[in-house]
């Protein structure tokens, strides 16, 4: 049966598809600009999640050609008393979206290709600088887009100034923690050419803390002004999803994404161990899945639990996710065989 809830698993899978993809280049770009040595033993690996771009494009031309299925609001009429009207023009969405996406993922290619070569001559590696500079700013407005259009404004009366960053954030932590598992998987089987150091995971590490740390804050600044504020527009869906169908779900992500990483985290002694960082990632991956899918899923408050839906959608995901990123690796000599 096609209820919302069900295909919202597919919102899901594309929002986090989307996000990996774009956090890899930013990761890199960022590391670049702040001149991090080490960025040296994870960059081609980072990068090789751009193989994901079509994965991602597919699942969009899907939620878009879905309407009402994947926007509640889609056969709505524009009432001028909604925030930003114009935002939910069908026309105007699929617009953006669809230029969107070339446009991010014209840049990302740039970027990869001038990355490659940056290290051939001071004119080369200019030239890598500086469409570099110019990631981050286009990164976190396309990712605040994203995070307006299939989430945020998934209850038109519903807005916070601050989700777009909350929501990047929340997701570049995520992507953070996949690197980490990503990392220990490789090298354990030894599968890179090149195997990335164990002091990378340390770095990640303290990453990890301080996106923890920002993630927090934003959740934080966003409830104690919809809560203080008490306006029914705000808070009807909020306090949904906290008490209602999803409850359990909304509790856990606290639990997932701030109390395990952050109690970890902050002793030395997890930062300095494998299994403790990958244990913390591992909750981190979990915890932000179950908050896209309580944004997304959520808006009322109400709804079953899709576990067949995601089963199926996120394993076939996952599983061509693993196929175009392993071929991006093989055609750049990242991995062996």
């Amino acid at each position: 049966m096609l209820t919302y809830t069900n295909w919202s698993v597919l919102t899901v899978s594309f929002v986090v598809v989307l996000s990996l993809a774009l956090s890899g280049v930013a990761f890199c770009s960022v590391l670049h600009l702040v001149g991090a040595k080490w960025r040296y033993n994870v960059r081609n690996l980072a990068v090789s999640l751009y193989a994901l771009f079509p994965l991602a494009a597919v699942l969009l031309v899907i939620l878009l050609a879905g309407g009402e299925h994947t926007f509640p609001w889609w056969n709505r009429p524009v009432n001028s008393d909604f925030h930003m009207p114009g935002w939910y023009q069908p026309y105007w969405l699929m617009s953006r979206e669809v230029v969107g996406m070339i446009f991010m993922m014209a840049l990302y290619w740039v970027f990869i290709q001038r990355q490659a070569e940056s290290d051939k001559g001071p004119k080369e590696y200019a030239s890598f600088h500086r469409v570099a500079t110019w990631i981050p700013f286009f990164f976190v407005l396309y990712s605040t887009m994203i995070a307006w259009d299939f989430e945020m404004t998934l209850v038109p009366e519903w807005h916070s100034a601050i989700y777009g960053m909350q929501q990047f954030v929340s997701n570049f932590g995520m992507f953070l923690a996949f690197l980490v598992i990503w990392i220990y998987v490789l090298n354990t089987k030894n599968k890179l050419v090149s195997p990335v150091p164990e002091k990378i995971y340390n770095y990640i590490a303290q990453m990890l803390l301080a996106f923890t740390l920002l993630y927090i804050y934003t959740y934080y600044a966003q409830f104690l002004t919809i809560w203080y504020g008490n306006l029914p527009d705000e808070t009807d869906r909020v306090f949904g999803m906290m008490y209602g169908d999803y409850a359990f779900v909304w509790w856990a992500v606290l639990a997932l994404k701030f109390v395990i990483p952050f109690v970890a985290l902050c002793f030395p002694v997890t930062r300095h161990s494998i299994a403790g960082i990958t244990a913390v990632a591992t909750s981190i991956i979990i915890g932000t899945i179950c908050e896209r899918f309580i944004w997304i899923a959520g808006v009322n408050g109400t709804g079953s639990y899709p576990v067949l839906a995601a089963a199926l959608v996120w394993g076939i995901v996952a599983l061509v996710g693993f196929f175009l990123v392993r071929a991006f690796m093989q055609s750049r000599n990242l991995i062996k065989g």
